[in-house]
């Protein structure tokens, strides 16, 4: 099996996306741990962890599914930029995730992460082929 730029972006999408179904089930299992990176200006953060939970799922799913795929990437890295949003609220007011605050060289490594995210998922959108109507 060659490995060619088309198969990278097959096997990125499976794992970007399997990725993100098991983290939006974990929005289900374990909401608590999510719930103190909500910002506070949104409210109701059990809601918001929920709705990020199935949108992550439904992402997650249709990257899989070669017909979606690309439509779901560009979605995703959408996805990826607000949801920094919660990420950078950690950071600004320093607030713990099991007990534990990240310091600034972790932070910084989450937000490479994400942007890394952002360009593979972008990486996955751009070499799929356009679905014809």
């Amino acid at each position: 099996m060659a490995f060619t730029l088309e198969r990278v972006r097959q096997v990125a999408a499976l794992v970007l996306g399997g990725s993100f179904v098991l983290i939006g089930i974990q929005h289900f299992i374990g909401p608590s741990f999510f719930d103190p990176i909500v910002p506070d200006v949104l409210g109701f953060p059990r809601f918001w962890v929920y709705a990020s939970g199935v949108v992550e799922v439904v992402l997650g799913c249709t990257m899989m599914v070669p017909a979606t795929r690309a439509r779901a990437a560009w979605a995703m890295a959408g996805f990826l930029v607000v949801l920094y949003w919660a990420n950078l609220n950690m950071w600004i007011n320093d607030i713990p995730l099991n007990g534990t605050t990240f310091s600034d060289i972790a932070h910084a490594a989450r937000g490479m992460a994400q942007l890394a995210m952002i360009g593979l998922a972008v990486m996955i959108a751009r070499g799929e082929p356009r679905v014809k109507k």
